[in-house]
């Protein structure tokens, strides 16, 4: 048993290199799920810009009109039915802001859990990620919309 021959020495070689391209796979999946967080993330944009800029222009729209005497209403649903569309995608934003967040901490423990158990190669790094930071501009610049429009409404 202690003498091996060519043909279990060249298997032994070939599971390990199998070995490794299997764990090389395995950290790329990581790369494709953080990946496909970012995408989510960004769909999560798309809709809450979409609310805030449609809300945003719906308030704009009417609370002009009315200044301008072309709208004869008192009523000022219209006005907040565009801050609620405004509100709804601030808020849409920032549960997909933080449901990114803690989702890329959980990907990232279990990749560092992993590369440190020798189970995958951990050689390529998590970038900064664009998006996240885009939707952090975005969600400033919906509170913003947000606190003009409260401001607006007060002043009128």
């Amino acid at each position: 048993s202690e003498h091996r021959t060519d043909l279990s020495i060249y298997r032994t070689d070939l599971s390990t290199e199998r070995t490794d391209m299997s764990m090389r796979r395995t950290g790329m999946s990581f790369q494709r799920t953080r990946m496909s967080a970012e995408r989510t993330l960004m769909s999560v944009i798309r809709t809450s810009l979409s609310l805030i800029g449609f809300g945003f222009t719906i308030f704009q729209v009417f609370s002009k009109a009315r200044e301008s005497g072309l709208l004869r209403i008192s009523t000022a649903a219209p006005s907040n039915f565009g801050m609620a569309l405004v509100a709804l995608g601030v808020g849409m934003l920032l549960v997909g802001i933080v449901y990114h967040v803690n989702f890329m901490r959980g990907l990232r423990a279990e990749r560092s859990r992993m590369t440190h158990d020798g189970l995958i190669h951990g050689e390529s790094g998590y970038p900064v990620s664009y998006t996240l930071l885009t939707a952090l501009a975005l969600l400033v610049i919906g509170l913003y919309a947000i606190v003009s429009m409260v401001l607006d409404v007060a002043k009128g």
